[in-house]
């Protein structure tokens, strides 16, 4: 399995789990079966709230799950309709947060724990 990991700066799986999907810089990818992380530079890190491009964020890549501190309605749609899921980050690192991925203690997100908007004081303080 990929899982996703949305970072402000590359500091492997001690990187700190960014506070928003779309606007994150850079994307770790961590990949289960080997143990193996990949980064990708997010493509779409520039664009008006609500139209995210998951597809062109990610670079095309394949990912199973995202694990993020926050993100907008209209990215959880996209990547939905991708087959992706999106959980909540409880913790700080990319390690500490697999491993709460891995035991099942992340929530998915759901429409209603999405964030509002760029820069409107809302609970992602992105």
């Amino acid at each position: 399995m990929k899982i996703c990991f949305p970072v402000q700066k590359d500091e492997g799986m001690e990187s700190t789990v960014y506070n928003h999907f779309g606007s994150a810089p850079l994307f770790v990818v961590v990949d289960t079966a080997t143990n193996a992380s990949s980064l990708i530079i997010n493509r779409d890190q520039h664009h008006a709230h609500g139209a995210c491009n998951p597809i062109m964020a990610l670079d095309n890549q394949k990912v199973d799950a995202i694990v993020v501190g926050g993100i907008g309605g209209g990215a959880l749609n996209r990547l939905g309709q991708m087959g992706i899921k999106a959980y909540k980050a409880r913790a700080g690192t990319i390690s500490e947060n697999l491993g709460l991925f891995l035991t099942g203690q992340l929530d998915e997100y759901s429409s209603r724990m999405c964030c509002g908007g760029h820069s409107h004081g809302d609970a992602c303080a992105h």
